[in-house]
């Protein structure tokens, strides 16, 4: 049996998420396994629907097990967003293959570009340009460049390449492997739409203006009860007033003084869109500044960040999926995770904490949605069946 793994957010899911499950299973997959985030994403965003819908989503529309992200890894990085669920997956230890897709569609590129980027030449041009002053993604992209030509820098321009690469090293460890669809239709985060195909920004931006999206989605998605940092900006607003300097210092990927000017912009200015851009600089991305504050808000500390993940928390999973969760109890290495209310009280401290997290990433996140709903929902929503 061929299990095939991919890492997702689904926010939300839509045609060219089920486009790539169907590829899966044209590509022989048996059994699709995605790992997904929870109720905060990787771009520092509220999840626009719960975990639990996107789940039911996802099994609808082809996959037979969702694993949830936790959200330490899910705000973080590129590189430990991808090391985060590759460890999840190999924690599994029967997965066969990770797909993923790419803007390239072309697996040995991918490859050769992963390893180029682990070179000691380029690691040591890269930490050069960071020291001059650039973020990640152009120091890396300059680096490259700079040895390798322009060809090859321009792979890591496209965001799902950039992604790719990251799995591919944080799988190198492995006997898994790895495989690329094209994406189709249009690009990351694009404004424009076919037929059928449009970006899950796009279809955010449509949910958000009650503009009919329904072409774009398999299915009627059932909860019309959307959640956007918007509605709910002066939770933000307040936590980050209350939050002391020593507090936010201690919050992953905050260096250089950046608490500061964290905590001066906060107390004066009245809207996140204000706040980041007044603390902005040449060295943070809006990405990275934005996952800083959604990680303040959470208490996601720098020991937090450098933590591997403690446990397989299952969401949901179809007919062929419970085979598959049974098999985990002669292959999984990490507690997995059901029934939250029982599983829970046999973790361990370290891991606790990191769940609590997730618990508490799934409270705040009601504060966002249009008709706030009712917290705790780990502990009263079941186990996601198809």
């Amino acid at each position: 049996m061929i299990t095939g793994a991919l890492i997702c957010e689904y926010n939300p899911f839509h045609n060219g998420h089920k486009y790539m499950i169907d590829m899966m299973r044209k590509d022989g997959c048996d059994v699709v396994v995605c790992i997904m985030s929870g109720s905060f994403t990787q771009r520092g965003d509220v999840a626009v629907y719960s975990k639990f819908t996107r789940t039911k989503e996802a099994l609808k529309g082809g996959a037979d097990v969702v694993i949830e992200l936790p959200a330490v890894w899910a705000v973080s990085s590129a590189q430990r967003f991808a090391k985060g669920g590759c460890d999840i997956i190999k924690a599994l230890a029967n997965v066969s293959r990770v797909y993923f897709g790419s803007e390239c569609g072309d697996i040995e590129l991918l490859v050769k570009v992963a390893n180029i980027t682990i070179e000691e030449q380029v690691t040591e041009k890269l930490k050069e340009f960071m020291n001059e002053g650039d973020y990640y993604p152009v120091a890396l992209t300059k680096a490259v460049e700079n040895f390798y030509g322009k060809d090859f820098a321009d792979i890591l321009s496209s965001p799902n390449n950039t992604l790719a690469i990251e799995y591919i090293k944080a799988l190198a460890d492995s006997n898994i492997e790895v495989r690329t669809i094209k994406r189709t239709g249009v690009n990351h985060d694009s404004e424009t739409t076919t037929e059928d195909i449009a970006s899950a920004s796009k279809i955010r931006e449509m949910i958000s203006l009650n503009e009919n999206f329904a072409p774009f989605v398999p299915d009627n998605i059932d909860n019309c009860n959307p959640a956007f940092i918007g509605y709910g900006e002066r939770a933000i607003l307040m936590k980050l007033r209350e939050l002391s300097e020593e507090d936010i210092k201690n919050t992953a990927d905050v260096t250089e003084g950046l608490e500061n000017r964290i905590i001066n912009a906060a107390r004066k200015l009245n809207t996140t869109e204000d706040i980041l851009a007044e603390i902005k600089t040449k060295r943070y991305t809006l990405a990275r500044l934005r996952r800083i504050l959604i990680c303040a808000l959470l208490g996601i500390t720098q020991k937090h960040l450098d933590s591997d993940v403690p446990y397989i928390r299952i969401l949901g999973f179809s007919k062929a999926g419970e085979v598959f969760i049974r098999s985990l109890n002669n292959t999984a290495t990490l507690p997995v995770i059901i029934n939250v209310a029982n599983s829970y009280q046999n973790l361990d401290e370290s891991a606790k904490e990191i769940f609590d997290i997730d618990i508490k990433a799934c409270d705040l996140r009601t504060v966002f949605e249009k008709t706030p709903t009712p917290v705790r929902a780990d502990f009263t929503n079941g186990i996601v069946k198809i």
